[in-house]
């Protein structure tokens, strides 16, 4: 898999967190700061955890329960209880040794599910090595989206893997006022139309008899290349 998007899991089957599920999320900066209060938008609660008072008294009314402590510390982690949580995001970045040790820290104590954000490919790999579930690159991932929707024939972009994307796109000029059947669009470009938006309405299925109406929203699916070459036909 691309580092873009990427996800890296162990052998066991890690178990999706459900909205009242317990979360600690440990590196309140931006990265971190932003997943915790979107946790507890979503219905999460929340234990951010930080080095910094100051970004403990800036959460202090954000989340469920905001600690100060050394992340670094297995004491420490082991007092606040990390090891009865399910789900933990070290959201660390820019110390990579804190980052290390926080999440082999937290990987010792048998938490099953532990997304770790990295800055660079390296730091990924360490953190992989050392048990983390899923390696986030929040900046490299972000600058891979911008540069496919610098363009402007794409509206959004979402990487499944390495060589697979969903793309969502403005109908092309070629295939305007024809039915998605007499487009062929599988068998001529190589990608499925996932759903359509059509003008004034809210996305919907589509079907064989969908006309692709000029200025009509369209999500497609398929091998990379071939769905951001559907996104330029114009």
């Amino acid at each position: 898999m691309a580092d873009s998007e990427r996800t890296r899991r162990d052998k066991r089957r890690i178990q999706p967190a459900d909205p009242g599920d317990q979360v600690v999320v440990i590196g309140l900066g931006r990265f971190g700061g932003s997943v915790a209060e979107e946790l507890v938008r979503l219905g999460f609660e929340v234990l951010g955890i930080d080095g910094r008072a100051e970004m403990v008294q800036r959460y202090a009314d954000r989340l469920t329960h905001v600690v100060e402590a050394d992340a670094t510390s297995d004491a420490a982690l082991a007092q606040l209880g990390v090891g009865d949580f399910r789900h933990a995001v070290v959201g660390i970045g820019s110390d990579i040794e804190a980052s290390v040790l926080t999440t082999a820290a937290i990987v010792d104590m048998g938490v099953p599910n532990i997304w770790a954000k990295a800055v660079t490919r390296a730091h990924g790999r360490i953190l992989e090595r050392v048990g983390a579930h899923h390696i986030v690159f929040p900046e490299h991932d972000m600058g891979h989206r911008v540069a496919h929707l610098v363009g402007g024939r794409i509206i959004d972009w979402f990487q499944l893997d390495e060589h697979f994307a969903m793309v969502e796109t403005v109908v092309p000029s070629p295939l305007v006022g024809r039915t998605l059947g007499e487009t062929g669009v599988r068998s001529k470009y190589g990608v499925t139309v996932v759903c359509i938006k059509p003008l004034g309405e809210g996305f919907t299925y589509a079907t064989p008899d969908t006309v692709l109406e000029k200025g009509a929203v369209v999500v497609v699916a398929g091998p990379s290349e071939r769905a951001e070459g559907f996104a330029r036909l114009d």
